[in-house]
């Protein structure tokens, strides 16, 4: 006889639900039992659709169809339920009991995805058999489908699914293994809550425990390093990838009697042993265990496997996010200096910050490297992008520059040489890309579709003189912070950025560094994160180094060097919070520690202005904002009574100079020098006196200019405290020839230049020298208010 006469004389139909497909196929009796047999076809079969299938069944009856459903596809077991057939109006016909096995795996293509529930796109179909339940139908849709079926109050079913919204919120968020085993420990399930956890990792041919919760400590001492050969559940959950289920000792005892004496001892009455698997590939075990009796219903099961999925899903993006951590960490730390250099007479302190997505890594970086003749050079740059290539570009520009360095080239000739090296670079990397057919060859992408350029500030700095010989290829101009806070920009010249003319030319600009003063250069992640432009960027640093006491502004106001302005030590332990994995403190150079730990804290404070306190997790202005990643250094030269000499405890005013040469060649620079002493200048008492300052430089210069064949020198400096300070501003030239106090003609183009200063000055003069001459004016702060 064949199965199907069998099937039909008992009156037992058959089904099959392919979630791929969406659909069901019934036989002609289980169509019958669902009101469908006049949609039979002549194959004695129906197919319909899920939905179609979905109304003919009590909605809450099919809420537990698909939760034992999902049981039986992920422990890979048969199940059985039973369901209320109603009719298109609401009415119940019969009951029918529901027999079903899982064929497939119910997981995901390996490195297709995570393990979804039923429902999600799971690929997976079910087999079973349907036949009536001989009791008489309930009287109306609300009553329970009989005292065989798993009993599930409304209430239960709403707690269990607040537990599993707010445990996978919890989940979602946890960055690291260790945030994943927390959240997992603290987790309180609806009505069953497990008294001991513990999550076991796989490695090799070996299992371990990787977290508990609810066991002493060292408990776990005896399933740390365990064959997954053992005789115990959690190995064999790892082996077969299906859930062990062990209700009371007994069941413990009898399935697994070598291991059952490790778990006695705790006492436990209950164990529920779930695979935690990933994309097709089991990744570890989770145990529950409980001190009450637990039977394992249905809808238990469901729980724990739900949880066991997220858990699993949890760590494995807790895995992958401590491997790239790792990963950008190892870069990061390849691609800095190996080692502190040290400066007679200088501080150094620098920060690298990462941008906030992917590896972390992009193409910012700094550089120190020693010279020959007791010289260093200072690197700063940017390649390009925040992905791989750049850091691979930069890396190797990093060391190319290195090279050209050592080899005593001057500043020009370093970027020069660095410009036709990345230039070949472009054209290597673009003929490999024609070469594979990558996508950048189609009809629209050119010869250097993929190229990439970089911006560099390249400085050689002389410890002695604190002489600094800059070349600059498109990178942002450096700027001097004076002993008292204020920020000056230091104008530069430069050429374009590295890569994109081979032949490009790099003139260098010269600078001295005073004492106490300290140079900052940045890429423009510094300057430009959270939708700034280079101007209100600067405006931004320029607050922060306002706000910043050093040594001479501490010495001044009476403090010890290593006290802050509230008297609270200020060495390098108290020098400000650096964030792990962000910046990356290389403060160098010997010397008091109070100096050293404040340009450490300057360093902090500046990137923090940009990217806020440690803690990132909050919104407005103080938010996470890493759009670009950002290298900082900042090199000091020591005042006289931090470096060469003892303090003698002299209270001494912090002094701003600037000192600036304008060319014969370079007229438009005297525009530079203006803003060079309205900078000076800003919080000067009187408004007045800063324009008329800048008129008399301005009109000092383009005479120099007009008048002799040489350059002029620009000094000004401003001295004495505040509201009674004195600027003093020299332009010096290499003519004998001395300017003369005149009355000119109404029609006259020239000599008003000392008639200007005569009304303007408070002081002014003409001092011959050896070489040439000095032209010279004051102004006092108070004498306006004269």
């Amino acid at each position: 006889m064949r199965t199907e006469d069998v099937l039909t004389a008992v009156g037992t139909g058959v089904w099959r639900w392919e979630n791929t497909s969406g659909t069901v196929t019934l036989d002609a009796r289980a169509a019958r039992l669902l009101g469908l047999a006049e949609r039979v076809s002549a194959g004695g079969t129906v197919t319909l659709s899920e939905a179609a299938a979905r109304s003919r069944i009590h909605v809450a009856d099919f809420l537990e169809l698909q939760s034992i459903a999902t049981l039986a596809v992920t422990e890979h077991t048969p199940a059985e339920a039973l369901v209320r057939v109603v009719t298109p109006d609401g009415g119940v016909v019969r009951t029918v009991r529901l027999r079903m096995r899982a064929v497939g795996t119910g997981r995901v293509a390996p490195g297709a995805g995570a393990e979804l529930p039923l429902g999600e796109n799971v690929p997976f179909h079910v087999i079973g058999l349907m036949s009536e339940v001989p009791e008489p139908p309930p009287s109306s849709p609300s009553t329970p489908a009989g005292a065989a079926q798993t009993q599930v109050t409304g209430d239960w079913r709403r707690s269990r699914e607040a537990f599993l919204l707010d445990a996978g919120r919890a989940l979602a968020e946890a960055r690291s293994t260790a945030e994943v085993l927390r959240v997992a420990g603290g987790l309180s399930m609806p009505g069953f809550t497990p008294d001991g956890l513990a999550v076991f990792g796989v490695e090799g041919d070996r299992l371990s425990v990787i977290g508990h919760h609810g066991h002493a400590p060292g408990d776990e001492g005896p399933f740390l390093d365990m064959p997954l050969e053992t005789d115990y559940p959690a190995a064999q959950v790892v082996r077969t990838g299906r859930a062990v289920y062990l209700p009371t000792p007994d069941d413990y005892r009898r399935r697994f009697p070598t291991t059952w004496p490790l778990a006695a001892s705790f006492g436990r009455q209950s164990w529920a042993f779930l695979p935690l698997t990933v994309a097709g590939r089991t990744i570890g075990a989770w145990l529950a265990a409980f001190s009450h009796p637990v039977a394992f219903t249905p809808d238990e099961r469901s729980v724990l496997s739900t949880v066991a999925r997220m858990l699993a899903q949890a760590l494995e993006r807790a895995y992958l996010h401590e491997n790239e951590r790792e990963l950008a960490d190892g870069l990061q730390r390849a691609l800095r200096p190996a080692e502190k250099p040290r400066m007679e007479g200088m501080e150094i302190a620098a920060r690298y910050v990462p941008t906030g997505g992917g590896l972390q890594v992009g193409g910012d970086w700094y550089d120190v490297i020693p010279l020959p003749s007791d010289r260093t050079a200072i690197v700063v740059g940017d390649v390009q992008g925040h992905d791989v290539r750049a850091a691979g570009i930069m890396s190797q520009l990093r060391i190319a520059l290195r090279a050209y360095a050592a080899e005593g080239h001057r500043p020009d000739a370093v970027l020069s040489r660095a410009s036709r090296f990345l230039s070949g670079l472009n054209r290597a990397d673009s003929a490999d890309t024609d070469a594979d057919g990558g996508p950048d060859t189609g009809p629209d992408a050119g010869p250097d579709a993929d190229a990439r350029f970089a911006t560099c500030l390249y400085m050689e700095v002389d410890p002695r003189t604190g002489r600094l010989d800059i070349a600059r290829a498109g990178h942002p101009d450096p700027a001097v912070r004076m002993p008292d806070g204020t920020v000056l920009l230091r104008p530069t010249e430069g050429g374009l950025p590295l890569g994109i003319d081979p032949d490009s030319c790099y003139p260098t600009s010269q600078l001295l560094l005073q004492p106490g003063e300290t140079l900052l250069a940045c890429t423009d992640g510094l300057l430009e994160t959270g939708g700034h432009d280079l101007e209100s960027g600067w405006e931004r640093l320029r607050e922060v180094c306002a706000a910043h006491l050093d040594e001479v502004q501490v010495r001044f106001r009476g403090q010890e060097p290593d006290q802050g302005p509230d008297g609270q030590d200020q060495g390098p332990e108290g020098a400000g919070d650096t964030e792990s994995g962000g910046m990356d403190g290389s403060g160098t150079g010997g010397g008091g520690t109070g100096g050293r730990g404040r340009l450490e804290a300057l360093a902090d404070a500046l990137v923090q202005a940009v990217h806020g306190p440690s803690s990132h997790h909050r919104t407005g202005p103080l938010a996470d904002r890493r759009e670009d990643d950002i290298a900082l250094l900042l090199l000091r030269r020591k005042s006289d009574g931090a470096g060469g000499g003892a303090y003698d405890g002299a209270a001494r005013t912090p002094v701003r100079r600037t000192v600036l040469t304008v060319a014969q060649a370079q007229p438009d620079r005297i525009a530079g020098a203006r803003h060079q002493l309205e900078y000076l200048m800003h919080d000067w008492k009187d408004e007045g006196q800063t324009h008329g300052a800048v008129l008399m430089l301005s009109e000092m210069l383009t005479n120099v200019l007009v008048h002799t064949d040489g350059n002029a020198l620009a000094v000004a400096e401003i001295s004495g405290e505040r509201g009674a300070r004195l600027l003093r501003v020299e332009v010096a030239d290499h003519s004998d020839e001395l300017p003369h106090l005149r009355s000119p003609g109404e029609m006259a183009s020239s000599g008003r230049g000392l008639m200007l200063m005569e009304s303007l000055a408070g002081a002014w003069g003409v001092d011959p020298r050896g070489d040439g001459k000095c032209i010279w004016f004051e102004v006092r702060e108070d004498e306006s208010a004269e």
